[in-house]
């Protein structure tokens, strides 16, 4: 595993690639449109994940000064998609250097899926 280490008077820093992994999932999240992130296809269908397991949805390579991520998300339906990737690309970014120090060279996002939201049963009414 491939993880950011510093070394300085009091001894090394090391921080894993699933914490950074985890950092952009929740950054992710935070954006308006993004339903959940995506553990991948199966049967044709987008398999959304739980806030518990968010970084199977983002694969991250960290090197010593350097990160980048892949983000695979499912969106809201009716939103505008390059818009809100632009806002995950940006918050992923934001999020990963400011806790990390670790400078993002590239967050690619992958649209994998769209959440429909169940319709809302609405009740007749009747006049009498």
């Amino acid at each position: 595993m491939i993880e950011r280490q510093d070394r300085n008077d009091l001894g090394v820093i090391r921080i894993a690639n699933e914490v950074v992994g985890i950092i952009a999932g929740l950054a992710a999240m935070e954006v308006k449109g993004i339903a959940g992130m995506s553990a991948g296809i199966a049967g044709g269908i987008a398999e959304m994940l739980g806030r518990k397991n968010l970084a199977k949805g983002v694969k991250v390579e960290v090197g010593e000064r350097e990160a980048a991520a892949d983000l695979f998300v499912i969106v809201e339906y009716g939103i505008q998609v390059p818009e809100v990737a632009l806002r995950v690309q940006e918050n992923v970014k934001q999020a990963i250097e400011s806790m990390t120090g670790l400078s993002v060279v590239e967050v690619n996002v992958h649209v994998q899926g769209v959440h429909i939201p169940p319709e809302e049963k609405s009740e007749e009414v009747r006049v009498h």
